[in-house]
């Protein structure tokens, strides 16, 4: 103890933290004044997605419209249901370019099933379906389904492309290999690319090549899946389904059918390609569909065994991580099948108008490729600009049908694609038939077209 009475230790302490408040002191003294915060220069607050070569030749392409006077075909707005009519800025058009193949969009039996859908469960399943969106009318709908396909099961997604790409994408893997029709839907093309399995494309309708394919391929990948489309969505031809059949169970692959556009189409009741060709469904292992078109509402589905549902409903991300299809979708599509399977008539209507169509056509000299009669009946131009200029020109004369040109179809390949329904009039076929002649040999005339369009610039340079 000091004299004082107080600790030596503790006088000792106070003065090491004196000294060593002084030592921090004197260091900040000695170091130079900090310069002030210099903020960035000023720059843009996102990326200009202007600047990409993708969209600068989008501009390009529509600069090219402009000069000729082509009025984008594209992106008009509708007003109503949509139906073998259409209203467009406040006037009725004929209207060739809806999937409302059986009229059943707009039917008082839809409506009101998905009002009551609404009324019982809301507008939105409000979760996915795994956590806390299932709702009894999501089973009920994959019930009727695989009942329409003549199969176990069925498993119903929020939309038709993700169906594709997340099924294909999930089930193939490296070291498997997928053969695709060369006009097969770029949902199908999504998905074999996140699949990372081999993809061969086999040319439109050739099983013959596909046969070769196979035997020169088969041994050397694990699983092999086999894609085609029930009705091809561009050219209206289906492919043949014994053949197919038989390819897939000689070389031991699994085939998946893409009926977006056959359901409610081929067959006597609308079943599809395997009606159509009797068939029996469960021998094929994937029925693929959508619900946009003759079911009136939106989504995908596929139908199949029992285990692979089971396996894409725990699996597949594009359903465990996706919302539950809205109650009202649902609620529409199971209206919308039941019309169907009660009102055959309509199916056969629709093939009615689809043959009166395609004779008138090719009387008339029109190209309709390979399209057999159905829904879908393209009339081929054989450029893009071509195509563009005939639906502005059938939309001057009140027809709506709208063209599909590159890169959707080869330039060669260019057309006007017409979308038959149950609920045209014959009538309203005969106009669309004779105008769209009348207009193609007007433009021949004036030689409008893609080689007009490179004359009057190389005259303007």
């Amino acid at each position: 103890m000091s004299k004082d009475g107080t600790s030596g230790s503790g006088d000792a302490r106070k003065q090491l933290v004196a000294s060593l408040r002084a030592g921090h002191k004197a260091a900040r003294d000695r170091q130079p004044a900090r310069a002030a915060r210099q903020a960035p220069p000023p720059g843009p607050a996102a990326f200009d997605f202007s600047s990409l070569p993708q969209f600068r030749q989008l501009r390009m392409h529509r600069a090219a419209a402009e000069m000729i006077g082509l009025d984008n075909p594209f992106f008009r707005a509708h007003a109503g249901v949509a139906g073998a009519t259409t209203v467009i800025d406040g006037e009725t058009y004929d209207n060739f370019a809806s999937y409302n193949y059986l009229g059943l969009n707009g039917h008082p039996q839809v409506n009101a099933a998905a009002a009551r859908a609404i009324e019982t469960y809301g507008t939105s399943a409000s979760a996915s379906r795994v956590v806390a969106g299932e709702r009894p009318i999501h089973r009920e709908l994959e019930q009727c389904l695989a009942r329409i396909h003549g199969v176990e099961d069925a498993v119903v997604m929020v939309s038709g492309h993700a169906t594709n790409v997340t099924v294909i994408g999930h089930l193939m893997k490296s070291g498997d290999l997928i053969l695709t029709d060369s006009l097969v839907h770029n949902s199908v093309t999504e998905g074999a690319r996140l699949s990372a399995a081999t993809r061969m494309n086999f040319p439109h309708g050739d099983l013959h090549a596909l046969e070769e394919l196979l035997a020169q391929n088969r041994h050397k990948y694990d699983h092999v899946l086999i894609v085609v489309e029930g009705i091809y969505s561009m050219d209206g031809d289906f492919p043949d389904l014994p053949h197919l059949l038989r390819l897939k169970q000689n070389f031991d692959c699994w085939l998946l059918v893409d009926e977006a556009h056959s359901v409610g189409v081929l067959g006597e009741t609308g079943r599809g390609l395997a009606e159509h060709f009797n068939v029996d469904p469960a021998s094929i292992e994937m029925w693929m569909g959508t619900l946009s078109k003759t079911f009136s509402a939106c989504g995908g589905y596929i139908a199949g065994s029992r285990a692979l549902c089971d396996y894409l409903r725990a699996t597949a991300p594009g359903f465990v991580f996706s919302v539950g299809l809205s109650p009202a979708l649902a609620g529409a599509a199971i209206a919308s099948a039941e019309v169907m399977a009660r009102e055959p008539e309509r199916v056969r209507r629709l093939a009615e108008n689809g043959r009166r169509f395609i004779e008138r056509a090719r009387a008339a000299g029109l190209n309709t490729g390979p399209s057999a009669g159905l829904s879908v009946i393209p009339v081929i131009v054989g450029d893009s600009i071509g195509a563009a200029t005939l639906s502005n020109r059938l939309l001057a004369r009140r027809i709506n049908a709208l063209p599909i040109v590159f890169p959707a179809v080869a330039e060669k390949s260019a057309r006007i694609r017409f979308f038959i329904t149950s609920e045209h009039s014959g009538e309203q076929i005969d106009r669309a038939v004779d105008a769209t002649a009348e207009e193609l040999a007007a433009m021949a005339r004036e030689n409008v077209g893609f080689s007009s369009l490179v004359k009057s610039v190389r005259q303007d340079s």
